[in-house]
């Protein structure tokens, strides 16, 4: 699944966990952004742009 998937079916899920993928961790799908790491940086006052592109 691809970022671009979601522009077409936007009713599918942002959020996945896999063991295989950081333990389990959850993520944004087709990334390793795991959804705490952006939760916690724009709770510092971090930009979602800034805080995702180590990631890309």
């Amino acid at each position: 699944m691809t970022p671009e998937d979601f522009y077409i079916n936007p009713t599918l899920p942002i959020v996945h966990s896999d063991p295989d993928i950081l333990g389990a961790t959850p993520v944004f799908i087709a990334t390793r952004l795991p959804m705490k790491t952006l939760l916690d940086d724009l709770e510092a006052g971090d930009s979602p742009c800034g805080v995702s592109r180590p990631f890309s």
